[in-house]
């Protein structure tokens, strides 16, 4: 693990990247990270996450810049700017129900080729899946979900990258920090080893590749 400036860590994400990014409506996005790739203009991204927040907020920005060639997300109902730029060609949406996106990510962390869910049979959803039937109940393969990059913003980090989320902040981070190559935090604390208490320790460091510093 290493504790790098924001810059740095924005300059390892080449154009064209996968993206996890942390958060739900903007809350417990890394802003930081988020401000950065907006500056260094990281184009052609892929941003798997819950939502698209709303304009000027979390990954509403990268929308705004017009970085984004495709989402995975469950909803971007608040966003106006990712309807707009999906009616026009410009992004592609892949909208997944909420249920079912976060457990592809975990099943992408896990190792495992994906997960069966009953949502969606019976329903355009379906189309183009596997379907299998098990003890008389139908349901649709759905694959993992990996990226290149995981986004995360963690309350407190300590120095050698344990991770604690402060309330519903939490959400989707320590999930996409299984599911992907490498990991970047922006956290609002960085503390010496052993303020964290093992127990309140959500995101393990050996999961953790780099910390952006609070410089």
């Amino acid at each position: 693990m290493k504790i790098i400036s924001v810059q740095d860590a924005v300059a390892l994400i080449p154009e064209g990247a996968s993206l996890m990014v942390g958060g739900f409506m903007g809350v417990g996005t890394p802003e930081r990270l988020i401000d950065e790739i907006v500056r260094q203009e990281k184009r052609h991204l892929t941003v798997i996450a819950n939502d698209t927040a709303m304009p000027g907020r979390g990954i509403g920005k990268l929308v705004t810049a017009g970085l984004l060639d495709r989402v995975v997300a469950s909803h971007i109902g608040l966003n106006p700017e990712t309807q707009q730029q999906m009616i026009a060609g410009k992004i592609a949406v892949d909208l997944v129900p909420q249920g079912t996106l976060i457990e592809r990510i975990r099943a992408g962390g896990f190792g495992l080729g994906g997960i069966l869910t009953p949502t969606g049979v019976g329903t355009i959803v379906e189309e183009g899946k596997r379907k299998i039937s098990v003890e008389g109940k139908d349901f649709l393969i759905e694959t993992a979900l990996r990226a290149d990059f995981a986004l995360v913003q963690a309350f407190l980090a300590d120095y050698t990258g344990n991770l604690t989320y402060a309330l519903t902040a939490r959400n989707f981070n320590p999930i996409i920090a299984m599911a992907t190559d490498a990991v970047i935090v922006a956290a609002e604390h960085i503390v010496p080893v052993g303020v964290i208490a093992p127990d309140n320790v959500a995101t393990p460091s050996p999961l953790v590749d780099y910390i952006v510093s609070n410089e």
